[in-house]
């Protein structure tokens, strides 16, 4: 079994953003895909501080919070970069970001983490959605200077 494979436990619960960024999808894959440039590529204001330690990323958010974060996969083919939350607290962490043309030029973002224990979603669903209004805003600033 990959570490992708993992399974996922009965009691984790899924937390999906999905938001619709006024920029061309291979620049905003450019910024996802440089997964240790998130304080000035993709979530500008949101995470403050991004330092690489091996296959993980050590995060330091605006609210002063931390992370051990593993990346498990960056997935050129498919768009997506999927990664795992290193904590104590967590008992099971999975989520992914996954970039999709649309129709119109634009691009969607769907940003998706499965957590357990279950109380500690409505907290990484808060993150989540502060997180998703800061990488629409970095992307489309980003975007607005070409």
């Amino acid at each position: 079994m990959s570490k992708l494979d993992s399974p996922v436990p009965a009691d984790a619960v899924t937390i999906s953003k999905t938001f619709v960024v006024d920029a061309p999808a291979d620049q905003v894959w450019a910024a996802l895909r440089d997964v240790h440039a998130l304080p000035t590529r993709l979530a500008t204001g949101f995470v403050t501080d991004s330092r690489e330690d091996g296959d993980d990323r050590l995060l330091t958010f605006a609210n002063g919070m931390e992370a051990r974060e593993r990346i498990l996969a960056v997935d050129d083919a498919h768009q997506r970069v999927v990664y795992s939350v290193i904590s104590e607290q967590m008992s099971y962490h999975r989520a992914s970001a996954t970039v999709t043309t649309r129709a119109d030029g634009q691009t969607e973002f769907t940003w998706t983490a499965q957590v357990a224990p279950p109380e500690l979603a409505p907290g990484m669903d808060e993150m989540m959605e502060v997180g998703a209004a800061a990488i629409k805003r970095t992307l489309e600033a980003a975007a607005a200077e070409f």
